[in-house]
């Protein structure tokens, strides 16, 4: 049984940076997979980034370049990497995890963390 719990989420300028944490535990890691998700109310949930087990990442365009996903296997610890932040960045992030990836929406992902805010104001 995969667990995930977010950290990290504040309140942060335009323009400024913020590092999403995201402790995991009970994964193994074949076919490990996780990802950053991010909601707003009244918007649906949105792909944010993903790495899989040899590291490969991917990004929604919409962040490309400002958004970095990587992990620390020892630390058992993913993180999300946020610069040059936007009001529109301003959502819930969630942390999930798969054993293999698949479509969207989810890609795949079936464990999920609760969420942590990111408020970015202008």
């Amino acid at each position: 049984q995969v667990q995930l719990v977010e950290s990290g989420g504040g309140l942060v300028q335009a323009g400024g940076s913020l590092r999403l944490s995201c402790a995991v535990s009970g994964r193994t890691f074949i076919g490990n997979n996780v990802g950053w998700f991010r909601q707003a109310p009244g918007n649906e949930r949105d792909f944010v980034a993903i790495i899989n087990v040899i590291g490969t990442t991917y990004y929604a365009d919409s962040v490309k370049g400002r958004f970095l996903i990587c992990g620390d296997n020892a630390k058992n610890t993913e993180y999300l990497q946020i610069d040059n932040m936007k009001p529109a960045d301003t959502d819930v992030y969630y942390c999930a995890y798969g054993d293999r990836l698949r479509t969207p929406p989810d890609y795949g992902m079936n464990y999920w963390g609760k969420g942590t805010l990111v408020t970015v104001s202008s």
